[in-house]
């Protein structure tokens, strides 16, 4: 009788395992922990390098943002204050315009003239307000801001209490709460001495 080949599969699928194993896996082991070792410090570096792009990065989007935000705030205030300069060289003819008018409520044959010229003053600071012209004219009593108005002289008064406002001599104007020129008054100073 012949005898059979003896199947070595399981022979043959250890030497093939032999073979595919890396040089990694056939390294010493004190080989293995020190390049393992190096590994690890080399990602530890990667890991560092990372997050420091990664700070840089937000650091960088944050900057972007606030001078997107800025650039559209100084366009709006641009855009808000453009008209300022025309505006004040216009504010020496609305002074001429409401002294005329004043000047013209004295005298009753101008009556008919000084009614059409106070509604173009009023058409005019209608358009001017749309624009974002405020008037400041404050009122007799009212306090002193020394914001918003500007002291011409100083009086003594009974009626009126100290440091508040006797008279406006010229009205004042701010263009979106910017100041353009501040109103010009008369402000007590209290009672007068005995």
């Amino acid at each position: 009788m012949k005898e059979k080949p003896e199947n070595n599969e399981p022979e043959a699928a250890i030497a093939d395992e032999q073979a595919a194993q890396t040089p990694e896996e056939s390294v010493a082991p004190e080989e293995a922990s020190s390049e393992t070792a190096q590994l690890l410090e080399e990602l530890d570096k990667a890991q560092a390098k990372a997050k420091d792009y990664e700070d840089r990065y937000l650091r960088a989007m944050a900057d972007l943002d606030n001078f997107r935000r800025r650039a559209a705030r100084e366009r709006e205030e641009s855009r808000l204050l453009a008209n300022a300069g025309l505006i004040e060289e216009i504010l020496p003819a609305l002074d001429n315009f409401r002294l005329g008018l004043a000047a013209a409520a004295n005298h009753p044959e101008a009556a008919v003239v000084s009614k059409g010229f106070e509604a173009v003053a009023a058409q005019l600071r209608q358009i001017l307000a749309d624009h974002g012209l405020e008037v400041i004219e404050p009122a007799p009593g009212d306090d002193f801001d020394h914001n918003l108005h500007e002291a011409v002289s100083q009086q003594s008064s009974d009626e009126i209490g100290d440091h508040q406002v006797i008279t406006a001599v010229r009205a004042g104007y701010q263009l979106n709460q910017r100041l353009l020129r501040p109103a010009s008054v008369v402000v007590s100073s209290g009672p007068a001495a005995s």
